[in-house]
């Protein structure tokens, strides 16, 4: 791995390089985007929590939004592919900022513990945020949507932030170790860029069947945590 020429004068392929992954569609689209928002508050003289704090901002204020708004999507008196672009560019926008600030630190040495702290918390705000918005729209166009199925969808979304922040451990372990194309294709439903970028598409095209999001990550999720469970607790026998 080549390293910084001119650790003043990084690239946008500098930023890219020491990104953490994320699947295939966020390596490829979200972490790109990441390292061009990198690049640009390095040349601003940015922090990584300024990128970290206007992720959080920009998720919550997208997300409240939604919710705001599914009521009047649900009636017909909002189009839903409105509120769906509008999930899209600034749930997107969101996570590439998710993804700069890591990149920025990386690069610039400027990394801490608390910046490490800061971004986890305001990671689980957004996506509690995220998953409010989901639930209130498939409530919203679904009133006899079960309380127990928003309630499993809440606490088995968690678990993709959970296990990230495993990973990031001396102890992380893949149970899935290929890298191959197919696998990769596979991984997507794990994959958070992939995953915001899906439902986004459903609320501006078929807000109907969010319903249908909620129950599909819910085993997705609920299975990948029950395989988790089994994997870690066979490794450690």
């Amino acid at each position: 791995m080549s390293t910084l020429a001119e650790p003043s004068h990084p690239t946008v392929a500098d930023f890219h390089r020491v990104n953490r992954g994320g699947g295939l569609f966020s390596e490829s689209i979200s972490q790109w985007i990441g390292a061009v928002f990198a690049l640009v508050a390095q040349r601003l003289g940015l922090r990584p929590t300024a990128l970290t704090i206007t992720n959080l901002v920009l998720g919550l204020a997208t997300s409240v939004t939604v919710v705001a708004l599914a009521g009047p999507v649900a009636a017909g008196d909002v189009p839903a592919w409105v509120v769906g672009l509008l999930a899209l560019v600034g749930w997107q926008v969101a996570y590439a900022l998710d993804c700069a600030d890591g990149q920025l630190a990386r690069v610039t040495g400027q990394g801490s513990a608390a910046g490490a702290r800061v971004d986890v918390l305001c990671d689980v705000a957004a996506q509690i945020a995220l998953v409010a918005a989901l639930a209130a729209t498939a409530v919203a166009q679904r009133p006899s949507t079960p309380v127990w199925l928003v309630a499993a969808f809440a606490g088995t979304w968690m678990v993709n932030l959970v296990t990230s922040v495993m990973q990031s451990g001396p102890n992380a372990a893949s149970m899935v170790t290929s890298t191959s194309l197919p696998v990769r294709l596979v991984k997507l439903v794990r994959d958070y860029g992939a995953v915001i970028f899906a439902a986004a598409l459903v609320l501006a095209v078929a807000p109907a069947l969010v319903f249908w999001v909620l129950v599909a990550f819910t085993v997705v999720n609920g299975g990948f945590l029950l395989a988790s469970i089994a994997f870690s607790a066979r490794a450690s026998l």
